[in-house]
Parts: structure tokens; C-alpha cells; sequence
């Protein structure tokens, strides 16, 4: 990879501004079948982005703005397109099954998911963007690096609700109580709901940058589920904006962007995470 550079396009890509967008419930409220560059937009004017928030690194709200890598890498697509991104809060179940995406609530999805033949069905996935692995996150004093551990002495687990950290947790025989946020799962076990979490390892890394989890809880076992995270838009629905989105991926790590982007957000980058 060549020495970082970012462009003058690209550092106005990162520091666009971001609006939180109301939660849409029925079809999106623009001018439906406006396009750009080939791209097809709910509403004219700007790139809409479906979430789950909050799901740091990845997004969350920060000074009334919903930042994070993943709103950083879409902020790419929309500066190439020449317009501002605009965030909107919806449930993981609606983005993962295309619901969003169909009632044009919204033209990409980007809320850390990782791509799986099932939701393939429902969405067009762009290339790869991340590798992601699952944790165990515990409370100290608490001991079980597998998920086969956890059942074993009946301890209780708990998950993110339509999740594939969920789905490893019940294909390995765990029957684990379900949250409907990442930070409703933490307050699970920082309440002694549960005693183990599964989670994305990004985002419990995340956690244990605040000193008051450090004291309190600890990564008892690494899952490597070979996931991978993809950016979506709707089924056979809008190829133009894929190509775009799969443009900007390869652009960002082919010129350090995306290296930048990673360190920024998430830590220092294993060797040959920003591989095409």
C-alpha cells in the first residue's frame, strides 16, 4: 500500500456533518426516483444511510452527530456523489431483512452487518469491508471461554436480538436472553441480568476504553467466526450506488484512507486488514 495521502475530495468526505434523521416508519418522505451519477436517492439532495444506533466504533451519536467508521467510509460515497449523508435510526431486524431499504426509507445500509447468505436474499451486499470476530464479555470472577462453557455451568448469556453473534450463541446450544441494543445488552450484565454477553470484539474493545468497565468486566473468550461486515442497498434495486460503494472501498485502501479511517475509530490495524 502507498504512503497515507488523503485528497481534497476525501478530507471533505470526512468532515461532511451529519443529521440524525426522525425514524421514518412508511415510505421515505422525498422525491422518490431522483438519481445522481446513476445512483437511485429517496430523496434528492442527499445520500440517506440506515442504522441501529448506537454501535460504537462503528456509529453512534456524539455532540447531536452520528459519527463512527462506518458513517466515515459512507461519507466517501456521498462525497462522491457530491452530496451530504444523512443518518436515520432504524431497527437492526428492518435493515438486516431489506424492510428499509424496500419502503425507500433509505438507499444504503450501514450499520456494522456482517454479510450472510440468509440476509443475501433480501440485499444487494457490497465487497467486504471488515473482518469481525465475536467476544465474550463477563463479569470478573466469571470464567468461560466458549459458548459450550457457558451451558455447561448454566450461566446466563445474553445477545444482541438479530444478531449473528446471537445466532453463534443458539447454534452452539445456548438459549441466551435477547437486548434490543448493544447498550441495553451491557446494562444486562452490568445489572446482573446475565453473566456473559457475546458482542462483536470492535465493540466490547470499545467498551473497555471507559475505566469504569475495565474494573468490572473482562474478555474471557475470543470467537472467530469468520464474519465479514458489508455495506447494503435494496435487492437487484440499485446497482449504480453498489458500484459506487464498492469504488470508494477499494479507493480507501488503496490510498490509506481507509487505514486512516480504522486507526481513527476502531485502533491500530492488523497487518492486511485494508487487503482488496
Amino acid at each position: 500500500m502507498s504512503s497515507f495521502r488523503l485528497s481534497y475530495r476525501r478530507i471533505a468526505a470526512i468532515s461532511l456533518p451529519l443529521v440524525l434523521a426522525a425514524p421514518l416508519t412508511a415510505c421515505g418522505s422525498g422525491d422518490e426516483g431522483a438519481t445522481v451519477k446513476g445512483a437511485k436517492l429517496v430523496k434528492s439532495g442527499q445520500l440517506t444511510t440506515c442504522t441501529h444506533l448506537p454501535y460504537a466504533p462503528f456509529q453512534s451519536e456524539k455532540d447531536g452527530k452520528v459519527v463512527g467508521f462506518d458513517v466515515s467510509m459512507i461519507d466517501l460515497v456521498a462525497a462522491d456523489l457530491g452530496l451530504k449523508q444523512v443518518v436515520v435510526d432504524k431497527s437492526f431486524e428492518t435493515i438486516k431483512t431489506g424492510a428499509d431499504l424496500n419502503a425507500n426509507v433509505c438507499d444504503v445500509a450501514a450499520a456494522g452487518m456482517t454479510i450472510t447468505d440468509e440476509r443475501k436474499k433480501n440485499l444487494d451486499f457490497s465487497a467486504p469491508y471488515f473482518d469481525a470476530t465475536q467476544a465474550l464479555l463477563a463479569r470478573k470472577g466469571v470464567k468461560a471461554a466458549t459458548v459450550e462453557e457457558i451451558v455447561q455451568k448454566k450461566l446466563k448469556l445474553g445477545s444482541q436480538s438479530s444478531t449473528t453473534g446471537e445466532d453463534f450463541a443458539r447454534e452452539h446450544g445456548a438459549d441466551p436472553q435477547s437486548f434490543e441494543s448493544s447498550d441495553a445488552e451491557l446494562n444486562g450484565l452490568r445489572t446482573g441480568q446475565v453473566d456473559v454477553i457475546v458482542q462483536d470484539y470492535p465493540v466490547v474493545q470499545n467498551w473497555l476504553k471507559d475505566p469504569a468497565n475495565v474494573d468490572k468486566f473482562e474478555i474471557v473468550g475470543n470467537l472467530d467466526t469468520g464474519e465479514q461486515y458489508g455495506f447494503a442497498v435494496k435487492k437487484d434495486g440499485n446497482p449504480e450506488l453498489l458500484k459506487m460503494i464498492d469504488k470508494a472501498i477499494a479507493d480507501a485502501k488503496a490510498d490509506g484512507t481507509y487505514k486512516k479511517l480504522y486507526e481513527q475509530w476502531i485502533g491500530p490495524m492488523p497487518k492486511g486488514a485494508d487487503a482488496s
